[in-house]
């Protein structure tokens, strides 16, 4: 791997459910203790970090937040059934037809568990069952068993491991946004001329909870989201001839970093956008727009903090993100990377002013 996203396995192999980020929060603030100043943690669990600007003499700089989230999705345990199989929730936004025969991990001491489906050879015309309808194996007998071992309201994630897929393809989970926690660590390596705000947000798979208590405190003058954006960029293998193309795919993996323009939470302010779209242009970066206007980010929430906060994001695309094997390429981080780097040097107090309507 190269220099940039060393710290990638470790933040993709750590459990950091939505509301217990504790293991992501560790490997962060070990990885920028040594580079930033007024490392805190508040009392929702978001990490929060300042590093000064560089090069701006008398000048008071402008304050710049970088944002990324910690959490991943996952489940909570729910109850027992009386041959010992577990009852379990979404935590996040979960596609239940990944679910049947997956490995998880249960609790805090990681109990190994296997989400049940009725094997094909005894009917083979069932349809995608329901998580309600799901139960977890872990081994026990009966229901005093399994609750020996794990309790109402654990944890449970995905038993996932990070892997290198040939020279540059990467694979793990909670690349959403671990990506975007790795870029971050990366770009507090180096100083700006601006004054970065660094946030490790928490909750904002279950509804941008931590970056709105971040963005009220810091009160920063702009805000860049750093995520991991889906990239639906391959065909549908159900379908035929000229149907299986995606012509109009959210990203594809290998074409650069993601500017949106709109999501269902925010809209880019036009001067911003375009200010890092030429940006892109004028260093020769490779990039994309989002083409769906789903999803959303902690720019929903941030960009209503206070009286407005002018916020951008930059995704990096990821296959098959909110699974237990999402795919990256380094390719892409690389430019994501890059491009961050750039937009935060061509940024100043008076080209900010003039992002406002």
């Amino acid at each position: 791997m190269t220099h940039a996203a060393k710290h990638l396995r470790a933040l993709s192999e750590a459990v950091g459910i939505s509301g217990r980020e504790d293991a992501v929060r560790q490997v962060v603030i070990d990885a920028i203790h040594p580079h930033v100043e007024d490392l805190h943690i508040d009392p929702m669990g978001s990490v929060t970090a300042r590093k000064h600007a560089s090069g701006v003499g008398g000048e008071t700089p402008a304050r710049v937040l970088l944002a990324a989230h910690m959490d991943e999705i996952g489940f909570m345990l729910t109850g027992f059934d009386g041959d010992g199989l577990i009852r379990f929730a979404a935590v996040g936004g979960v596609d239940d037809r990944i679910l049947p025969g997956l490995r998880v991990r249960v609790g805090e001491n990681a109990i190994p568990g296997v989400i049940l489906w009725t094997p094909i050879h005894k009917n083979r015309e069932q349809n995608v069952v329901k998580l309600a309808n799901l139960r977890i194996d872990i081994g026990a007998s009966n229901k005093d068993e399994a609750a020996g071992k794990v309790k109402r309201g654990d944890l449970i994630a995905f038993d996932s491991q990070f892997r290198e897929v040939g020279e540059r393809m990467r694979r793990g989970k909670a690349f959403d946004d671990r990506a975007g926690c790795s870029l971050l660590i990366d770009l507090l390596q180096e100083s700006y001329p601006v004054e970065i705000l660094a946030a490790f947000t928490v909750q904002e798979e279950i509804g941008l909870r931590g970056s709105q208590v971040v963005a009220q405190t810091l009160q920063p003058d702009l805000a860049l989201i750093l995520e991991g954006t889906t990239a639906n960029d391959l065909p549908d293998p159900l379908a035929n001839g000229d149907e299986r193309n995606t012509p109009n795919p959210t990203a594809r993996v290998g074409a650069g970093p993601v500017l949106t323009v709109m999501d269902r939470s925010l809209i880019v302010p036009p001067r911003l956008f375009a200010f890092m779209r030429e940006t892109a242009e004028a260093e020769g970066i490779p990039f994309q727009l989002k083409q769906q206007l789903g999803g959303g980010t902690d720019g929903g929430s941030i960009h209503m903090a206070g009286d407005g906060v002018l916020t951008g994001v930059i995704s990096l695309p990821c296959r098959y993100i909110h699974s237990p094997a999402a795919y990256l390429h380094l390719d892409d981080y690389d430019h994501t990377l890059q491009l961050i780097k750039a937009i935060l040097n061509g940024l100043n107090s008076e080209k900010i002013a003039a992002f406002r309507a």
